[in-house]
C-alpha cells in the first residue's frame, strides 16, 4: 500500500469513468489512453443542429434509462467509509452518474455536470431529465423498438441512422434549446466549479486518482496544481495516464480491488 495514502490527513480524490465500470457503465478510452469508439456529440454540433440534437437525444432515449439503473460499487462505498472517516477533502469527480451521491457521499464536485438533470439554455430553467423521458417516450414510441447497444455516459448506438422525423423537447417556458446538464465536449467547465475543485487542491495533502486517464485537461489541470505545490499524487488505474510522470506512486489494479484493499489495510482515522 502505498505510504503516501497511509499518511495523508486530507486526501482529495479525483475519479474518472474507471470508478464506474463495475456498474456497468462503459467508458470511452482504453488502457494506452485512446478512443475506443466515436467521440460522443460535440457541444458546437448539439448546439448549431438540428439534426444532431435529433441524433442525440435519439440515442439518450434509449441508453439513458439502462444508464439510471446502474448502483454504486464496491469502489463507491470504499470512498464512502473514507469520507465517514474524516480523512478526504472531498472526489471530485469526471462522471456524470451521480454514483458516488447515490453511495452516500457527501463532498462531491461533479465537474462535467449531472446527466439526471436537463438544462434550458436560453432562459437556464433546469428540470428532472425523467420528465423529458416522458416527452421522448411520448413522442418517438417507434424509437424504442429497434436495436440498440448501451455506450458511455446515457447514450447508445443504434441500428438506424435516420433521424429526421424525430421528435426533440424544447423549453416549455420560452422555447429554448434543452441540453442535460453536463460539459460536452468541446464546452468548458463553469469557472465557480473550476475554482471550488483548486480550493480543494489547496486543501490536501495528499492527491488520489482512481479510474482515469487525465486525457481531458478539464481534470489533469488539478492534478498538475497538485504538482506545483508538491503535493504527492497516487493513481490506481490499469493503463497510461497524462500524469504518468508526475505520479509519486501507481497502484496497477482494478478501482474496485485496489480501494477495498487500500481499505483493509487500515485506511482508517489516524
Amino acid at each position: 500500500m502505498s505510504r503516501v495514502l497511509k499518511d495523508s490527513r486530507r486526501l482529495l480524490v479525483i475519479t474518472g469513468a474507471g470508478c464506474s465500470t463495475p456498474s456497468g457503465i462503459a467508458d470511452y478510452r482504453d488502457e494506452q489512453g485512446e478512443w475506443k469508439r466515436v467521440q460522443p456529440v460535440q457541444h458546437q454540433e448539439f448546439m448549431r443542429t438540428h439534426h444532431w440534437r435529433q441524433r442525440y437525444w435519439a440515442r439518450s432515449q434509449v441508453g439513458y434509462p439502462e444508464f439510471m439503473r446502474a448502483a454504486p460499487n464496491k469502489a463507491h462505498q470504499a470512498l464512502v467509509q473514507w469520507e465517514n472517516s474524516g480523512r478526504l477533502v472531498g472526489v471530485i469527480t469526471q462522471n456524470v452518474d451521480r454514483l458516488h451521491q447515490k453511495a452516500g457521499q457527501q463532498r462531491v464536485i461533479d465537474l462535467h455536470g449531472r446527466l439526471d438533470r436537463v438544462i434550458c439554455t436560453r432562459c437556464q430553467r433546469t428540470l428532472a431529465r425523467a420528465s423529458v423521458q416522458d416527452f421522448l417516450d411520448l413522442h418517438n414510441p417507434d424509437n424504442l423498438s429497434g436495436a440498440f447497444t448501451p455506450a458511455p455516459d446515457g447514450d447508445a448506438d443504434l441500428a438506424r441512422l435516420d433521424f429526421s422525423r424525430f421528435k426533440v423537447p424544447n423549453c416549455a417556458d420560452c422555447g429554448g434549446i434543452l441540453k442535460p446538464d453536463v460539459v460536452f465536449f468541446g464546452d468548458s467547465v463553469p469557472k465557480t466549479v473550476v475554482a471550488q475543485a483548486y480550493a480543494w487542491v489547496s486543501q490536501a495533502d495528499a492527491l488520489l486518482v482512481v479510474g482515469s486517464s487525465l486525457m481531458v485537461y478539464s481534470s489533469f489541470r488539478f492534478v498538475r496544481r497538485a504538482h506545483e505545490r508538491g503535493i504527492p499524487i497516487v493513481a490506481v488505474n490499469r493503463g497510461k495516464t497524462r500524469a504518468d510522470d508526475l505520479l509519486t506512486d501507481k497502484i496497477v489494479d482494478d478501482c474496485e480491488t485496489a480501494l477495498q484493499t487500500l481499505t483493509a489495510l487500515n485506511f482508517s482515522p489516524h
